[in-house]
């Protein structure tokens, strides 16, 4: 193992190395983790399904390993951005933190598409969202020459946590 040393240049931006460094930096980061994680660029996604009080305990360890894995890679959470989405009828909506409290919301947006708690979405707009994509999808495929360029595009290092948590 080496000696920590100071960081005197970086990659470019839209290089290949930068997403790939990315990844390799986040890629131990579901070691211990329970319940499914989801990472995609810097958008982190745990979720689970919580009947009984030992599902919520075990959230709430999974999120506590996730803390204890952003301190070891000095990195925080964007504790703006850390929601639960509490699914299904019934739910008690237990609170849990990362750090602080994560707050509760009624609904979130991903990937363009306004999920409720309830699990409603509009058929338009996941038909915008998938029409936004495939127009730019289109850019990306007319501008590029060589489809190994695909996977150069710069991901940032911020990371967003989601929690969702439906009841059974």
């Amino acid at each position: 193992m080496s000696n920590w040393k100071p960081v005197m240049s970086c990659a470019l931006q839209g290089s290949v190395l930068g997403p790939i460094l990315f990844n390799i930096f986040v890629g131990d980061m579901d070691s211990g983790i329970v319940y499914a994680l989801g990472k995609f660029a810097d958008d982190t996604k745990l979720c689970g399904s919580v009947g009984m009080l030992e599902g919520r305990d075990a959230i709430q360890r999974d999120l506590d390993t996730l803390e204890r894995w952003a301190d070891a890679n000095f990195m925080k959470f964007d504790q703006t951005k850390c929601k639960v989405l509490h699914l299904g009828r019934g739910n008690p909506g237990h609170s849990y933190r990362l750090g602080e409290e994560i707050q509760s919301s009624p609904a979130e947006k991903d990937l363009g598409v306004l999920v409720d708690e309830k699990l409603n979405m509009s058929r338009l707009q996941c038909a915008l969202a998938a029409q936004k994509a495939n127009c730019i999808l289109g850019c990306i495929k007319r501008s590029v020459t060589s489809r190994s360029l695909l996977c150069s595009r710069e991901t940032s290092l911020g990371v967003l946590c989601t929690v969702l948590v439906s009841s059974m």
